[in-house]
């Protein structure tokens, strides 16, 4: 099991059973003394650059990776999976549910950003949001 996704590969991981994994994970090592809010967010930040590492200097990438060697994509695929690790730790240990505030923010934004009104647009809102 590599991460890397195979085609007709349509398992679907909840947050819900991230956030247990990732609670008992911490639990089982005593680490919650050290999951605050502060030190999550500055570990995830620190994963971030990581993931950052691995585009610094490829220039712009074609979705689907078609140049890349299959141990580039493992290495992207866990380095993406620490920063969503920590996020899913960081909204449980701050009492919001990542899921329902990821929709509502998805909603919001279908109001800020109409997709009559941007849609197939390169004027500065959208591109704010795609980037």
């Amino acid at each position: 099991m590599t991460g890397v996704q195979q085609e007709g590969d349509d398992q679907s991981v909840s947050l819900y059973l991230l956030k247990q994994k990732m609670a008992d994970f911490a639990k089982e090592r005593n680490w919650d003394q050290f999951h605050s809010p502060r030190n999550l967010l500055l570990a995830m930040v620190g994963e971030v650059g990581e993931l950052s590492e691995i585009f610094q200097w490829k220039g712009e990438v074609p979705k689907g990776l078609p140049d890349w060697k299959e141990d580039e994509k493992v290495h992207l695929g866990e380095e993406l999976s620490d920063v969503l690790l920590y996020l899913v730790r960081l909204s449980d240990i701050c009492g919001i549910d990542l899921g329902k505030a990821a929709l509502r923010k998805v909603e919001l934004n279908a109001i800020k950003y109409p997709a009559s009104k941007n849609y197939g647009t390169n004027d500065d809102s959208t591109a704010e949001m795609c980037g």
